[in-house]
């Protein structure tokens, strides 16, 4: 199992329509073939010191393998929601994960 946890802060001057879009372009990723599991969200309301709440949205995307999300990371998919909405974040952070042999 190979887990994709990306976490995206957006800039602050975005319109309605343009958080929209964005929330869209996330949700299109869910449509790749590779992808076995696919959750957006935003932070919960937890308050706790070790807790980072400070971004938008996070994307958790969970493949087979590692040879599952490098294909998703060159998927037209993928590439049209970088084009289309990679202006509308100030900062992105990515997690990769595998399962311990």
């Amino acid at each position: 199992m190979f887990v994709h946890s990306v976490y995206f802060w957006l800039r602050s001057d975005l319109t309605p329509e343009e958080r929209q879009k964005f929330v869209d372009g996330l949700n299109s990723l869910k449509q790749i073939e590779s992808v076995r599991f696919a959750w957006v969200g935003v932070p919960a309301p937890t308050d706790r010191p070790v807790i980072d709440r400070s971004y938008s949205y996070a994307l958790t995307v969970v493949f087979d393998d590692q040879a599952g999300h490098d294909q998703y990371q060159v998927d037209p998919i993928h590439d049209r929601f970088r084009e289309e909405c990679g202006s509308l974040w100030s900062r992105v952070l990515i997690y990769d994960s595998v399962e311990e042999a």
